[in-house]
């Protein structure tokens, strides 16, 4: 989660406004730094409403080396039963490939996440606080587990 909302304006966290197409967003100051960190262990994708967007503002903004891919999505959010990015994600991913999702809105997910044939975590953030270090620990602590499991002969 790169874009907080939701968090008391007297006490906001570390961050600055950013406006992407007219609108203000408020970035986290730490976003980059994690997504550099996770970029060592992972392929980093982006998986925002911003779809091809999010390479005009957030690299420069969170002073990251390159542009990254991006999903893009059928049609708005709230448009189904199923959770709006789920369609896009598989596309990308495909049903096998280890696959962690970094949101602040997994509602109806886990059953989808528990039921794909590849490795899955699903990270839900505050979206008052965004992505955290215990969140970046967690998913490069993911990332070996799968790593060294998919890795190990089979019997």
């Amino acid at each position: 989660m790169i874009s907080l909302y939701g968090f008391d304006p007297d006490t906001r966290p570390a961050g600055r406004f950013e406006t992407v197409d007219g609108i203000h967003h408020f970035l986290s100051a730490t976003a980059g730094e994690h997504l550099r960190a996770l970029s060592e262990h992972f392929e980093l994708v982006w998986c925002t409403g911003w779809e091809d967007r999010a390479n005009e503002y957030l690299p420069h903004a969170l002073s990251l080396p390159a542009r990254l891919p991006f999903l893009t999505f059928d049609g708005p959010p709230g448009g189904g039963l199923r959770h709006w990015k789920l369609d896009a994600i598989e596309r990308h991913a495909g049903p096998h490939r280890p696959l962690a999702w970094i949101d602040d809105d997994h509602e109806g997910c886990g059953e989808w996440a528990a039921s794909r044939p590849g490795p899955t975590l699903l990270v839900t953030s505050d979206p008052a606080v965004g992505i955290t270090g215990a969140h970046v620990e967690r998913l490069i602590g993911w990332a070996r587990h799968v790593s060294t499991t998919r890795a190990a002969p089979g019997p």
